[in-house]
């Protein structure tokens, strides 16, 4: 089938594989009896994928490029090559994880990388993709997980807002203060020991964090962001850390992908890669 698609005609095909056009026939003949439906449209000078025909030929060609990098795998040479799709969030995908992929990438001239960048937490077996970087709680049994990293958190304010309501000195006093709400609903500190756990409130609420930390520099209120985006504002002056005597434990940063892909050189290198780079790259370089 895959010969087929890209020769465009049962012909090429066979020649492409050195056997007969009846033998290639039958093949397709068996394959649509067996799925009871088409997956080519015939016509007298070319061949046409169905729609079950295009999504069956990428599942064949992740087979078919699978068994060649198990079998490259157990040679010596285990050259990352293939398809690699990998999922992570927009903005540690833009800012950290899409350069070291593609450092990656230019280093192994036989891989074809796609990165999507997206908020949404995809099915990684279902979507059929190779990789994720993730944060946080991970329960899906089905996958294997690499800690690659560690995501520091940091509450602040602008000087303006804190001159004009007051410095917070405790986790409680949170709630009398505008707070600047983004994609998670609760906010995490370590008092006495336990974790402790704060659902924000305020007048201005968004899933980006870089839209977060300014409306923070502009005075809106009180922000809890990773450092990434608050470093180089702590740095400058702009905004002031708060409660670093709660600040919580750092969060992991996850590498997570389908158990039985965890072996394929193209998977454990590029893992490898990111568990070097990623938390030096992401650290920001400040430590109060």
């Amino acid at each position: 089938m895959i010969a087929i698609a890209s020769s465009g005609s049962f012909v090429a095909a066979a020649k492409s594989l050195g056997v007969s056009t009846s033998h290639i026939s039958r093949a397709i003949a068996r394959l649509e009896a067996n799925i009871q439906t088409s997956v080519f449209l015939r016509t007298t000078r070319k061949v046409h994928l169905t729609e079950t025909g295009r999504a069956l030929l990428d599942q064949f060609r992740r087979i078919v490029e699978e068994r060649d990098e198990a079998l490259a795998s157990a040679s010596s040479l285990g050259e990352p090559r293939g398809g690699l799709r990998i999922t992570c969030s927009t903005a540690l995908g833009e800012r950290f994880v899409a350069p070291i992929v593609r450092k990656y990438t230019e280093a192994h001239s036989g891989l074809r990388v796609s990165l999507q960048l997206s908020n949404h937490v995809v099915d990684l077996i279902a979507e059929g993709y190779d990789l994720a970087i993730r944060t946080g709680h991970l329960a899906d049994s089905r996958l294997v997980t690499t800690k690659i990293a560690l995501r520091r958190l940091y509450v602040c304010a602008a000087p303006a807002y804190l001159a004009a309501h007051g410095t917070p000195k405790d986790i409680d006093e949170l709630g009398s203060h505008e707070c600047l709400v983004g994609s998670s609903p609760a906010w995490h500190f370590l008092k006495g020991g336990q974790e402790y756990t704060v659902r924000p409130s305020g007048r201005w609420q968004c899933n980006s964090g870089l839209a977060l930390a300014d409306a923070a520099i502009a005075g809106m209120g009180i922000c809890q962001l990773p450092e990434f985006y608050v470093a180089p504002f702590i740095e400058d002056g702009r905004l002031v850390p708060l409660l670093e005597k709660y600040r919580p434990r750092d969060e992991a940063v996850w590498a997570v992908y389908p158990q039985r892909r965890h072996l394929m050189p193209k998977i454990r290198s590029l893992v490898d890669l990111l568990r070097h780079d990623l938390g030096r790259a992401m650290s920001g370089n400040l430590r109060l």
